[in-house]
């Protein structure tokens, strides 16, 4: 446990708590986040992961911008959903995109568990995307992606990470609520 994993660990918090209040001040503690977990999980070989963080950085950007530009009289911002059909290419372009970077890393890198740390990023990915969008849905990809980071973490002996994600996963329950919620509550 290092002091950027426990710096990490607080901006992490800090973002989900916001993001779930669908406060738009959640970006600037994601930026500081990222670019910390970037160091940690390049030291950890954990290269998706990393990598992941990259994309985070440059989404995070764009979703400061557009969460800005997208919200209720009252500041928050407004919850969608996608349509059925558009779930199910989410969830078969998830799957595709598993298999590919897995396949990917293990076959040009050192990576360690790369299909296991590729199903952490790739879900990530499409989780990340969902909710710069505002759909409901993110957090059912928040949820399987911090179920299955946890024991990574663990694995990589990334304790305090190990126990944000379990954490994330307790907020992002809460956030699919409070999201249900508020969709319930648009005119």
């Amino acid at each position: 446990m290092s002091p950027i994993e426990i710096a990490a660990v607080l901006f992490g918090i800090a973002n989900i708590v916001l993001i779930i209040r669908r406060s738009v001040w959640n970006y600037p503690f994601a930026l500081v986040m990222v670019a910390l977990y970037f160091l940690i999980f390049r030291d950890a070989k954990l290269y998706s992961d990393a990598g992941l963080q990259v994309f985070f950085f440059a989404v995070n950007l764009y979703g400061w911008w557009s969460w800005s530009r997208n919200k209720a009289d009252q500041g928050e911002i407004v919850v969608e959903r996608l349509g059925r059909s558009a779930l199910l290419a989410w969830c078969a372009g998830s799957v595709l995109a598993i298999a590919v970077w897995g396949w990917f890393m293990q076959s040009n890198t050192d990576a360690s568990y790369p299909y296991w740390d590729a199903s952490v990023a790739m879900l990530s990915v499409a989780g990340q995307i969902l909710m710069t969008r505002r759909y409901l849905e993110n957090w059912w990809w928040w949820i399987a992606v911090n179920a299955i980071s946890i024991p990574l973490y663990l694995v990589k002996d990334l304790h305090l990470t190990a126990g944000l994600y379990a954490l994330f996963l307790l907020l992002a329950i809460t956030g699919l609520v409070e999201w249900r919620k508020a969709e319930g509550r648009r005119p």
